[in-house]
């Protein structure tokens, strides 16, 4: 079998593999480089249980070859965490009741982290189309809109907190 090597970045870390073409980028993660976070649900894009982020956009990894990857960015949800410290989505999914059997919320997480990124606030309308591309058989959503409308609401937080403590520094000069 034909094998073609390949690198990319994953998770801030570069990594390569000599991986055969047909190969999908979910396998490649989870059974070579052991990041299980990645689920696979349905082989066919349908579920989003494997969605990442491949040069900062939302992909469906259970559709993608491995060899598509060569050379770009991609993050899992075990990139998610900045060191001990849960991501804001992370830690609103938990807050909020946003997960129950936990499968489909990797994929959740990072389709929620993408859309924040695309809207940083967006409409509870805006949040429900941007999530449905991945399926939850366990909960009613709600909890899910929720645990998005809460990060959302820190990641603004977090973001303008900079600015405001820079700010009362020129005041104070």
């Amino acid at each position: 079998m034909t094998t073609q090597h390949i690198t990319l970045t994953v998770n801030g870390e570069a990594r390569d593999a000599d991986v055969e073409p047909r190969l999908l980028l979910v396998h490649l993660l989870r059974d070579v480089f052991g990041l299980t976070g990645t689920h696979i649900g349905c082989d066919t894009s349908n579920c989003g249980a494997c969605t990442i982020h491949v040069n900062g956009q939302s992909a469906k990894s259970c559709t993608m070859l491995a060899v598509q990857a060569d050379g770009a960015e991609v993050r899992t949800i075990e990139g998610m965490v900045a060191g001990t410290e849960l991501h804001p989505l992370q830690q609103a999914f938990w807050d909020q009741h946003g997960l129950q059997c936990g499968f489909c919320t990797p994929g959740m997480i990072m389709q929620a982290a993408w859309l924040l990124d695309q809207n940083p606030q967006p409409s509870e309308a805006e949040i429900r189309a941007g999530i449905s591309g991945n399926l939850c058989r366990c909960t009613g959503y709600v909890n899910i809109v929720k645990a998005i409308q809460q990060a959302a609401g820190e990641l603004q937080a977090s973001a303008s907190a900079p600015a405001a403590a820079g700010e009362a520094v020129a005041a104070e000069a």
